[in-house]
């Protein structure tokens, strides 16, 4: 079982640059699609006809967007469309974790989460798109952390009483965090100075790989090795430097995580030939359908 995801900046853009040409070559059974930017009508022949969508656009138009392309022939149970569907109602601040702190700026967590049971892998697969956040704006920071908790409370929930159908779980996306200084080049001159790189941040992450129990495929691959990198800056020589970040992952539950084979990262030959400013990451998962 081939995994992928991908934030695409834009799938429009991205299928004029060659993403389509990247789907053929690859063909990933999952292609989990990050900052899709586009209407939901235009994205199942922007994928291709070999796959099925789910998806949940922005509702501010030309933002954020993700989507789920699973293979044709592979049968799609229950369908999750946003983060807050199966949050309690009860919690106090619902409400307050859905809207800007400033007022002038509309609901920040459409097309950033959408769930889809595949029962013959046994698997929740999540496409995810966390918020950027910025470290000089207090709302936009408030804001993420507010995001980041909605997040927290439904990977708790995702991990509790598995049904015996659909027992690992896949989160996979641009997360916009660094985890440690082994997945960024520049730690010291970025770090609690750039939104991804703050300590803050980077908290949530230990809770989700600690406390809960979830596992960075990639890096328990790897090891302590220094990472290769998911997304490069499109300023300056970033991207022919590879002065990167790693802000992608695929987070699974142990007993999914204990599955995966191997990783890779296509990153482009030349920056002429990115169709992304991330970079698709794979994971290939020992998995036998039910």
């Amino acid at each position: 079982m081939l995994i992928a995801t991908c934030n695409v900046n834009g799938i429009r853009a991205a299928v004029r640059k060659g993403m389509q040409e990247w789907i053929a070559s690859a063909s990933p059974d999952v292609f989990l699609l990050q900052e899709v930017r586009a209407p939901e009508e235009l994205v199942p022949e922007l994928v291709g006809d070999h796959y099925q969508i789910v998806q949940q656009a922005c509702e501010i138009k030309g933002r954020a967007g993700v989507a789920i392309a699973v293979k044709n022939g592979l049968d799609i149970g229950r369908v999750s469309i946003g983060l807050g569907a199966d949050l309690p109602d009860s919690d106090p601040d619902a409400d307050a974790r859905t809207v800007w702190e400033r007022p002038s700026e509309p609901p920040v967590d459409t097309g950033r989460w959408v769930e889809v049971d595949i029962p013959e892998y046994g698997t929740t697969f999540v496409s995810a798109y966390l918020h950027s956040g910025n470290a000089t704006d207090e709302a936009k920071m408030t804001a993420k952390y507010s995001h980041l908790d909605r997040v927290t409370m439904r990977l708790e929930q995702l991990q509790r009483n598995r049904p015996a159908e659909v027992p690992y779980v896949l989160v996979a996306g641009d997360f916009n965090i660094v985890h440690t200084e082994r997945d960024i080049t520049n730690w010291r001159s970025n770090h609690n100075r750039t939104s991804g790189v703050l300590d803050p941040e980077i908290a949530y992450v230990d809770r989700w790989t600690r406390d809960l129990g979830y596992v960075d495929v990639q890096r328990s691959l790897i090891g302590d090795d220094q990472a290769e990198y998911t997304w490069w800056s499109q300023r300056g020589k970033a991207f022919d430097n590879n002065v990167g970040w790693r802000i992608d992952y695929h987070l699974a539950s142990p007993q999914l995580a204990e599955r995966a084979q191997s990783v890779r990262i296509d990153r482009a030959k030349s920056y002429d030939q990115r169709w992304s400013d991330h970079a698709p990451l794979l994971i290939t998962y020992d998995m036998e359908k039910a």
